[in-house]
């Protein structure tokens, strides 16, 4: 008699075809069909079954089988889960849907159920319940151990261990939005923001309705001024279900950057209508009333704040920044109380007790009480350079390496090459030289756009210079003589691009007054071969006391101290000496004395060198109504004055290490 071998238990040969599921779903289907005669219907058998055909790409034959399943266990969450998977891979998405939300109703503390369901309802054209699913995931990813964990490594600065964390998860769990959008912080703050991008913007594909997620991809965005893309997000984000004002002011702040002012008043004013104790919003409505030219409400506008909030340092320096108003003995007093109810809180208030210093610096200066007035603006400086970086030394060396770059040599012998587009204008300089004045006069001829101080070149030149840092080439001479034509060519074509977004006129010419480009006029010339250098200049004491006297909202790092400005002033005058010798007449020279002294005559100069007949209207720019957004926004809507060309005299006493830092340039800066 021939034994024949006794067939495995059940749960025995389940467990079998559980194991040959992902590489042998053919057995595993073997198998379970072998469990099923002996024990038709069997559920654990017909649910192994349905993930064997599944993977067989039997996706009819599994949904009969899963919809059976689901009908007759409505409570078993891996049905379910299986079933609105499978479905939705079908394109099933009515019964995608349907399971989905079974299953979210049983599981709701589990995140990647409602993110299905979201993607699910998406694909039904409910996008509104969509969002409401992915916030619903969010909601409860924020319960996770595993992402709680990893959170907690991220914000100890254990960045390593938490992201490989994630990384693990994300191996389980492709696309899974939370864990990217925190993979996505942790390269930002290792200030990789090419990899952060790419990972927040993947979570917020995974779940369009992340609105977290959304809010750090459209600062992302505006950190790397990528504005269009930053203003499609969100508005995006201001059509969310579960409406935030930070949705409204984040849409603002991406208007405001793009110069769309007038929408971003309207954000403002209608939170404020709603409701109106919230100091900041006064303030930022105060900024974009100031740039629009509506002096009065602006002033109504940072006056609230400050109503609202005595110690608001950055409210009161609006205020004393708008230069045409004077703060008076009542403003004094509640400042300095506004100063003592600070006193002990340096650390944790910083940014509201040098605001304050520099305020009350402007007030006792309009009070003619210099003594007092220096004593807090030398306060407020002291203060705010603990919280910059800027390495005098190193900034001198880049200054040489740019001047022994574009060498006369190098340039007579730069072959053809470059964007040739004529459109842009740089006006160039230290901040407070009059700039502001030079662009506003040429923003009033009628072939000329003002726009704003553009990043763009800024950002390309780092980029040329982190080739240098990372070793590729020896040194900035050697990078840039590496550049062929072609690739001078893409990169002024890149600065064409990306400042487009900015020009809103249609005419043929725009300026560019960021006024650091002095530091890179030789790129200037090398991929904008067409392009225009104007170059604003004021004495040296003048332009660095009127320097230090500003409190700058972002960079211009060098301001905060005396001896710091007057050096920097001496880089500058020195580089473009240099390059006056190595390009004779490719910059044009605007020295502001000489355009208060005689107006007509200098814009007569100014419009020549760009090939332009004289207009009427750019001496009565002050009637040009144009955004302005720098410190001298208030003072260009008005005829040019001669008072306070010599703002340094009321500072004299305390001048020496200023006048020390200049050396000779203090008489030849011309």
């Amino acid at each position: 008699m021939i034994a024949r071998t006794r067939p495995a238990p059940p749960h025995l040969a389940l467990a079998e075809a559980e194991a040959l599921l992902e590489k042998q779903p053919h057995l595993a289907l073997n198998k379970v069909d072998a469990i099923l005669r002996t024990a038709p219907g069997f559920p654990p058998a017909e649910f192994v079954a349905a993930r064997a055909l599944r993977r067989l790409g039997k996706a009819k034959q599994a949904l009969q089988k899963l919809d059976a399943l689901a009908r007759a266990n409505p409570r078993v969450p891996a049905v379910l889960w299986e079933l609105g998977e499978l479905a939705a891979e079908s394109g099933d998405n009515p019964r995608a849907v349907a399971a989905l939300q079974a299953l979210t109703g049983l599981q709701p503390g589990v995140s990647q159920g409602w993110f299905l369901l979201g993607r699910a309802l998406r694909a039904t054209g409910r996008a509104d319940q969509a969002w409401r699913a992915d916030l619903s995931g969010v909601h409860a990813s924020s319960r996770d151990p595993e992402l709680l964990k990893a959170a907690v490594l991220m914000n100890d600065g254990t960045l390593e261990e938490a992201e490989a964390a994630l990384t693990a998860r994300l191996a389980r769990l492709t696309d899974d939005p939370p864990a990217l959008r925190m993979l996505g912080e942790i390269a930002w703050r290792r200030g990789d923001m090419t990899a952060a991008l790419a990972h927040v913007e993947r979570a917020v594909d995974a779940a369009p309705g992340f609105d977290l997620a959304r809010d750090f991809l459209i600062r992302l965005l505006m950190q790397t001024n990528r504005l269009p893309e930053a203003l499609t997000h969100a508005e995006a984000l201001s059509e969310s279900p579960v409406p935030m004002p930070g949705h409204d002011l984040i849409l603002a702040s991406v208007l405001v950057k793009l110069g769309h002012q007038e929408r971003a008043r309207g954000i403002y004013e209608r939170l404020l209508a709603a409701q109106p104790d919230q100091p900041q919003v006064w303030q930022n409505l105060g900024h974009v009333l100031k740039t629009l030219g509506a002096q009065s409400p602006a002033v109504e506008a940072y006056r609230e704040a400050v109503t609202r909030q005595p110690s608001m340092g950055e409210a009161w320096w609006s205020l004393a920044n708008l230069k045409t108003v004077k703060l008076g003995p009542d403003d004094i007093a509640a400042m300095e109380a506004a100063l003592a109810s600070l006193d002990g809180q340096d650390e944790e208030r910083k940014e509201d007790v040098f605001h304050l210093h520099f305020s009350l610096g402007k007030a006792y200066e309009d009070a003619k009480d210099y003594p007092s007035s220096f004593a807090h603006y030398d306060k407020g400086n002291a203060l705010r350079r603990t919280m910059v970086r800027h390495d005098a030394d190193s900034f001198t060396a880049e200054v040489r390496a740019a001047a022994q770059a574009f060498s006369a040599a190098f340039i007579a012998g730069v072959d053809a090459g470059g964007c040739p587009a004529p459109d842009p204008i740089f006006v160039v300089g230290l901040p407070r030289s009059g700039s502001t004045l030079v662009e506003q006069i040429l923003a009033s001829h009628s072939q000329i756009e003002g726009t704003m101080e553009l990043p763009e070149m800024m950002m390309i030149a780092s980029r040329l210079q982190s080739r240098v840092d990372e070793g590729e080439f020896a040194d900035f001479a050697a990078m840039i003589s590496s550049l062929t034509p072609a690739d001078r060519t893409r990169l002024g074509a890149e600065y064409i691009e990306r400042t487009q977004v900015h020009r809103q006129t249609g005419r043929p010419l725009f300026i560019d007054k960021m006024p650091n480009n002095w530091q890179h006029v030789g790129l200037i010339r090398l991929i904008l071969p067409n392009a225009k250098i104007v170059d604003a200049r004021r004495h040296p004491l003048s332009c660095c006391i009127s320097g230090w006297k500003q409190h700058f909202a972002r960079g211009q790092t060098f301001t905060y101290d005396l001896g710091e400005i007057g050096r920097y002033y001496r880089d500058y005058v020195g580089l473009m000496a240099d390059f006056d010798r190595a390009a004779p007449g490719a910059v044009h020279r605007v020295i502001y004395e000489d355009m208060v002294a005689d107006t007509e005559a200098q814009v007569r100069r100014v419009l020549g060198y760009l090939g332009l007949p004289f207009e009427q209207s750019c001496l009565e720019f002050y009637n040009n109504d144009r955004a302005v957004r720098t410190a001298s926004s208030e003072q260009v809507r008005q005829p040019i004055f001669r008072d306070g060309l010599e703002p340094w005299r009321n500072y004299g006493p305390w001048l020496a290490p200023l006048i020390e830092a200049l050396g000779p340039v203090l008489t030849d800066y011309r």
